[in-house]
Order: structure tokens, then sequence, then C-alpha cells
């Protein structure tokens, strides 16, 4: 063929192959549309069988990716990638057919009244990093399927009803980092092959029927900060090194447990060597009060197929051996299920039908709320919304990190939607939760009303910027918050501080509390640090106004890990009503920390910190939360026994005793003139040392 016809017939080739492939990628995708779509409908049929909620799933609409179908979101090839469908009020089932949406990476189904199983074929969401079931009614086992979601990241399986054993294939999800299956009736032993996640952070077993012991391989999780295994029935030796988490390994109402370095633990039996080679895994040593023939060995499965077979006799002696470890196992079971029937367990809730009756009533609460994903941009629900039109990029709140602002979901799950079992306390205008993010991190989350807040919402804005700017070692750290529209609330995410307030050590008497004396130095330490967050406070710094507290009190000095004070609540009455505020008021001056000038002024200054300051000495230093006339003598007259508390036993320094009923006393003052700045407090404390 002549070169030049050979080339145009190249040429032609290739422009049929370009002018087809638009057509054949359009019909692709056509097809590709109607099949999801029919997936879609098919789902829904499943999680809706009446109709009431996902009445926008319709093969009317005009495209499922256009926003028709409510909390379905798609790539931008078109296909669905999440699927966020949290307190809907879904009363069905999940169907096999969710697993055909291949590029799904978000599935939030939690917060409903889904019943029936886990289907098996959820396991080919090969693609999905987030799959939320939690406070459901799911029954049935964990599918071992799930072993092929390579990309997994969060399993939220919790507050369902779910049975059997764990899976050893969730040892296979190598990016998993939160594994939440508390709350349900699983049995049998707690997988050696979780210390294969590298990647795993949070894992909690909490209220279960798990027995055996704590695999030693699970401390091999690098990454671990929180293990919850509460209020399962585990026996056997706890390993040491688990001691690291410190208050991230939770493991109360497990009585056969054992170990040395825990407080609440008794030491193990001598009689097992905990280096014994021959040691039943994966319970480690010391599986106390069951044998190794009584050990169920679904935490550590191997198959072996190069084994030869066994003689007739043999294998009549492990038939034999096998039956009686059932009913061994058997017995156990049911006289474990038996004492659990009898004995309530020491929490909120019950990990028996009444549990159930209580999720149901939750569901119901959230039925009908609407929260964002957290896959989708920050979204709220109608009503109140002060971070709207666009002021969360500009404005006043411009200069804060997108990492302070929460969405509702976060919040929700965090706390459980607000469970009683979370509830941290309740107080004129708030209420105070612990709640456990995503990351794994233990917060408090103070919940505030609408009603309580400014109404101005410039007003709002400004003191919520203010709030994100305060940054010192002895204020208590702000983490983020959240406001929805919808609830008509606000809520401020802190850091968790475990040692409580200040008011714990206060009127305590050694012979019953003798872990809450706190020792000299120590009260010297905090007085210092108090001192040093006020002084932070009433400073101009930078772009930082100075800032008057208004409510300094014991209950609002926080407690940490290595004793040092957090003052909370700092800079919160910005934005709070005036009333609110004001009746915050009256617990502090019942218990005398509000400045006498208070009654004619009306007002704060930084000299009304400063009492209260004083006030917070004197209790410190007594030990009591009442400071009377006595105590106030004793020092002016410098006579120890009357100021300083006799739990001590005389374990404290006189001179340094002497400068701070001398602080005290000046600071609380009739005369806000009189009363030192607390720029000069700071610098007497610094000068001398807490055994002065």
């Amino acid at each position: 063929m002549h070169p030049l016809s050979l080339l145009l017939l190249s040429l032609s080739t290739l422009i049929l192959v370009l002018l087809s492939n638009p057509l054949q990628t359009l019909a692709k995708n056509e097809h590709t549309h109607n099949k999801e779509v029919e997936i879609l409908l098919k789902i829904k049929s499943f999680l809706d069988p009446d109709g009431q909620t996902l009445s926008s799933w319709s093969s009317n609409g005009t495209g499922y990716c256009d926003g028709s179908f409510e909390g379905v979101a798609c790539d931008g090839l078109g296909q669905v990638v999440n699927i966020s469908l949290q307190g809907k009020g879904l009363l069905g089932r999940i169907p096999s057919e969710i697993g055909q949406l291949e590029r799904l990476s978000g599935l939030y189904l939690h917060f409903n009244g889904l019943h029936g199983v886990i289907p098996k074929e959820i396991g080919e969401l090969t693609q999905l990093t987030d799959l939320y079931l939690n406070v459901n009614n799911l029954s049935g086992q964990i599918p071992t399927e799930l072993e092929k979601m390579d990309n997994l990241q969060v399993l939220q399986l919790c507050y369902n009803q779910l049975s059997g054993s764990l899976p050893t294939q969730l040892g296979s999800l190598k990016k998993l980092t939160v594994l939440a299956l508390q709350y349900n009736q699983l049995t049998g032993a707690i997988p050696a092959t979780l210390g294969n996640l590298g990647t795993l952070q949070r894992l909690d077993l909490s209220f279960n029927r798990l027995f055996g012991s704590i695999p030693s391989t699970i401390a091999d999780a690098p990454l671990l900060q929180v293990l919850d295994v509460r209020n399962n029935t585990l026996s056997g030796n706890v390993p040491l090194v688990l001691k690291k988490l410190d208050e991230g390994f939770q493991y109360a109402n497990n009585l056969e447990l054992c170990g040395s370095g825990f407080a609440d633990l008794k030491v193990c039996n001598a009689s097992f060597d905990p280096e014994s080679p021959n040691k039943p895994e994966p319970f480690g040593p010391q599986s106390k009060g069951l044998t190794p023939k009584a050990i169920p060995q679904s935490a550590n499965v191997t198959n072996d197929q190069s084994k030869s077979k066994s003689t007739s006799a043999g294998l009549a002696a492990i038939l034999g051996a096998v039956l009686t470890t059932m009913l061994l196992v058997a017995g156990i079971v049911t006289f474990i299920w038996y004492r659990r029937r009898k004995q309530r367990i020491g929490t909120a809730f019950e990990p028996s039908d009444s549990r159930i009756s209580t999720d149901q009533y939750q569901v119901k609460e959230v039925a009908n709320r609407r929260s964002a994903s957290p896959l989708i941009s920050l979204e709220y629900s109608n009503g109140w919304d002060p971070m709207s039109n666009g002021q969360t990029g500009s404005g006043f709140l411009q200069d804060i990190p997108e990492s302070y602002v929460f969405n509702v979901d976060d919040v929700e799950s965090a706390t459980r939607v607000f469970s009683d079992s979370y509830l941290l306390g309740k107080g004129s205008f708030s209420a105070t939760y612990r709640g456990i993010l995503r990351d794994g991190s233990i917060v408090a989350i103070k919940r505030i009303a609408k009603t309580s807040c400014v109404s101005d919402e410039t007003e709002f804005l400004k003191g919520l910027k203010m709030l994100t700017s305060l940054k010192h070692e002895n204020l208590l750290r702000l983490r983020g918050f959240c406001c929805s529209k919808g609830r008509g609330e606000c809520f401020l995410i802190y850091d968790y501080v475990a040692k409580g307030n200040l008011l714990q050590y206060l009127d305590v008497k050694a012979k019953t509390a003798p872990v809450n004396v706190l020792d000299w130095s120590t009260r010297f330490s905090i007085i210092k640090g108090i001192a040093k967050g006020i002084e932070y406070l009433h400073e101009i710094k930078g772009n930082k106004p100075a800032l008057v507290h208004q409510n300094i009190a014991a209950e609002k000095v926080l407690i940490d890990h290595h004793y040092t004070p957090l003052l909370s609540g700092s800079g919160l009455h910005k934005l709070l009503a005036d009333d609110i505020r004001f009746s915050t008021l009256k617990a502090s001056a019942a218990m005398g920390y509000l400045a006498p000038e208070y009654t004619t002024t009306g007002r704060f200054t930084d000299k009304s910190d400063i009492y209260a300051f004083g006030m917070l000495v004197f209790q410190i230093i007594s030990g009591k939360t009442r400071i009377g006339s006595s105590i106030r003598q004793g020092a002016e007259l410098c006579k120890f026994e009357d100021f300083v508390d006799a739990n001590l036993d005389g374990k404290f320094s006189e001179s340094g005793a002497v400068l701070l009923g001398k602080i005290a006393l000046l600071c609380t003052h009739e005369f806000a003139s009189s009363r030192p700045t607390i720029v000069t407090v700071v610098q007497e404390l610094s000068g001398v040392g807490s055994t002065h």
C-alpha cells in the first residue's frame, strides 16, 4: 500500500477511535448510573421499609449526585462515595446490596433503630474508611469478611446486640485507628491478632461478656492510647507494659484479673510462671481458674494443613477432650450469665435488655435531627447559627484554625448523644459531659443552650475568638467549639482533666481519703500556678486584651496528673447573657469569693479577682471550704494550728505558711485599693521556695 494511503487510513482509524470513546464512556457512565440508582433504591427498601424517611430517594429524581437523594454524596466520576443517614429514625435492616457500591468510602448509619445482622457482603467495600453502625439494634456475629476492607480506619459497632466471638481476622485491618465494640453481647477471647494493628489508637471492648486474659500482644500496637475492657469477665495476669497507657487503660469490674504495678489489682498467684513457654495464648500467663484445656482458642487460630492424620484412638481422645472442654466452657458461660443477671454492674447502664430500651429511647430522641457528615463540609440544621454566612472564614473568626470548628456529629458521637453515663455535672446554665473524640482523646464538652448566650451574634463571635486566643500552662485548654442551629445549643470542647477540681481536696478526712491530702509543697505549687494563670489573664499580651475572670472559685481550679492547677471558665462570661452571668454568682457569693465592693458597684475589676484568689489561698493552706474569723485571726497572729491544715501533721514550712497567710490577708482586704496586684503576688511567691 502506498505510504500516503497508509497514513490516511491510520488517521481515519484514529479519528473513529477518538469519536467513539466519548460515546463509549457516556454509555458506560449511563450504565453505572442506572446500576447505582437500582442499588440505592434496593437499599432504601431495606433501610426504610415503610418509606417514611427516605422519600427523596426516588427513581423519578433528576439524579442521586445532585443532592436530590438525602445523605448521598458522589465523586467527580458520579459514583456514590458517601452515605450519611445518622439519626434518621431508620427501623429496617442493612441489605447485602450495600456491598455493590464499589467506590463507597464512608457509611454512616449510626443512631438509628436498624435490626438484623451485618451482611457479610459489606466486606466488599474495599474503599471504605469509615463504618459507623453504632447505636442500633443489630444482632448476630461480626462478619469475618471485614478483613477484606484494607482501607478501613474507623469501625464503630458499639451499642448493639452483637454476639459471638471477636473475629481474629480484625487483625488484618492494617489502617484501623479506632475499634469500638462496647455495649454488645460478645463472648470468647480477645484476639491476640489485634496487636498487629500498627495504627490502632483506641480499642474499646467494655461492657461485653469476654473471658480469658488480656493478650500481651495488645501492648505491641505502637500507637495505642486507649484500651477499655471494663465490665467483662476477664481473668489472668495483666501485662505490665499496659501501664504505659496510664488512665487510658480501663479494666474495672473484671474480678479475676490480677497483676503487679496496678493499684486496683491483686497480685497474681505465684504458682504460675509468667515466663513459661507453655502459657496458653492469647491469654498469656495466669489464666486463673482455667486449665489450658478449658481456655477457648478463638483468639489465636492457625491452620496447619501439613499435620498428619491422627490414629482413630488419638482422634477419639481428642474428641473426648473437646467434648469435655465444650461442657466446661458452657458451664462457665452459664455461670457468668447467671452472675451478671444477679449482680448490677457499677455503671449507669447494664449490659442487658434494659440497655436496649435505653438505646431505643435515644434513637427516638435523635430520629429527627440532621447532623453533618464528617466527610462533608460543615453544615447545620435550620435555626440559630452564629457561624453562618461564611463568617468562619472571615470577619471575627478569620484567625481561628479550622481545627477549632467541630460539627454536631463529632459532639454527639463523642458523648453517645449526651448519655447520662457520660455526664460529669450540671450547673445553672450548662451541663458538662465526658467525651471521646474520633482520634481517641478524652475531652470535656460543655453544653450551653442558645437562651443562655448573648443574643447579639457579633458579640458571641468576639467571645469565641477571645476564648480560642487564651493559651497558658495554668489555663484549661479549649480544643474547639460547635454551634448547632437545629439544637439551639453551643458546645465548648476542653481537655479532660482526670483528677477533678480543687474542691475534692478540701474538707478531707485523712483516714477515709488519704490520697486527697495534699502535701505542703504541692499546695504551694498550686497556689503559684493559680497566681500565674490570673497574671496571664490580667496582662495585655499581643492582641489579647486584659481580662477579668469574674468567677474564680475552688471548683474552677482543675488538677491534672502532675498536680498542675488549670483555671477553667476563663472568658466564658463573654458568651453568656447577663441574667445567666448574674445567676452564676450566687454560688460564689455563698462561698465567700465575691468581693465586698461588688454589692455596691455591681462591677468586676482585677481587684475582685484578687479577692477571690485570696480566699483560695486560705482554703488551700487550711484545707477548709469555709473560711471563718478564726482562720483569719490565726494567719494574723501566726498561730499555725488555727489556719494550717491539721492533716499535714506539722509537715509544712513555717516561714512559707507565714508568707501565704500574709498574702491571703492582703488579697482579701476590705478595700480594693489596699489589695496587691497579681504581678506583686507572683513576685512574692517566686522569691521563695515551698520549703523556705
